[in-house]
């Protein structure tokens, strides 16, 4: 027996005060509804209805009976129609604003994911490197290393976005040795235009912070195009892991410097705080979250450490230094950048 069908059966038969007109509003034969009660019955061991050639009317423990099933079959039939109504709101088009150094080689797999398990959901995605507010700009969510453009938006911080210098072998076999950050003033360097330190780096060994001033042959917005620079031989380069990983894996690039290192920024989800409890957004982010919770892959392989040291809002050392996470940072809160 179907409980729930012979309670519907009852309530119908109930109400209708007829098998006939209950069978009629569920779309099924009078026999079935007829069936249905009787398994109820049976199931409780009582007569819910008095029974005529004309009518049904309910016994007095059906009368008891009714008041419980009804309030039951209306909170089936509620928590039915939410359940289509949040099915519905998890469907549609999320517009997504992202870095190419992300985009390019890691953001795919996770819409592949994502869309496996909400194939409702479809995405509109943007890559540059543009400083957006997607207020401005229509974006439901922006993935950028960037502050927020403005106190309307909240950032939830996904991994450490980490940096290596690196050059090809056949540059450094040809070129003075690097052995200290000062040898990098004779090479010629290569950096992303964005970076919040500009050409004063801080360059990080241990504990100890050595700031060096570098002025750069190359200052472009596409990280990509440094990669290309670095692989044809051009220069040191200081590139974010996950861009370079396969190329350093592949020994198509060498680490220059390994035990030095600008400190890590941070790859974030900022999105308007009026998109909050949007479903579709705060699915999208917390799934981002938990797919990146650890230390990123392209970090593991390449074994860099995964100690975060203290590093304020602009990836600069704090006095104090602090493992883990940064934590996020909610609208109105000082971003420090």
């Amino acid at each position: 027996m179907d409980l729930f069908l012979s309670i519907e059966a009852f309530v119908k038969a109930a109400e209708a005060e007829s098998f006939a007109n209950a069978a009629r509003q569920l779309g099924i034969g009078k026999s079935l509804v007829t069936a249905r009660v009787k398994q109820l019955e049976e199931h409780y061991g009582v007569a819910l209805f008095h029974r005529s050639t004309r009518a049904v009317r309910l016994s007095e423990i059906g009368e008891s009976y009714y008041k419980d099933c009804a309030e039951l079959l209306k909170r089936v039939y509620d928590l039915s129609a939410r359940s289509q109504v949040e099915t519905l709101a998890l469907s549609g088009t999320l517009h997504i604003h992202v870095l190419p150094g992300f985009a390019l080689g890691h953001f795919s797999r996770t819409l592949i994911d994502f869309r496996a398990t909400y194939p409702r959901i479809e995405f509109e995605v943007t890559v540059s490197d543009r400083i957006v507010d997607p207020v401005q700009e229509g974006f439901d969510v922006a993935l950028q290393i960037y502050p927020p453009a403005s106190n309307s938006l909240v950032e939830r911080r996904l991994f450490p976005v980490r940096g290596v210098l690196c050059a090809a072998p056949q540059y450094l076999k040809d070129e003075p040795v690097i052995e200290t950050p000062l040898d990098l003033i004779r090479h010629d360097f290569a950096r992303y235009a964005y970076y919040p330190w500009g050409d004063k780096w801080p360059l990080m060994k241990g504990n100890e912070c050595f700031e060096i001033e570098l002025s750069p042959v190359l200052k472009t917005n596409s990280v990509h195009l440094l990669l290309e620079f670095a692989r044809a031989g051009a220069g040191v380069v200081y590139l974010p892991t996950m861009v370079a990983a396969n190329d350093l894996l592949e020994r198509r690039l060498v680490r220059v410097l390994p035990d030095y290192a600008a400190p890590p920024l941070w790859l974030s989800a900022v999105y308007p705080t009026s998109h909050r409890s949007t479903s579709k957004v705060k699915l999208f982010v917390d799934f981002l979250r938990a797919r990146f919770q650890s230390e990123p892959q392209w970090d593991k392989a390449l074994g860099i450490a995964t100690d975060i040291e203290g590093v304020d809002e602009t990836g600069l050392p704090e006095g104090n230094g602090v493992e883990g996470h940064a934590p996020d940072i909610e609208p109105g809160a000082s971003s420090g950048r």
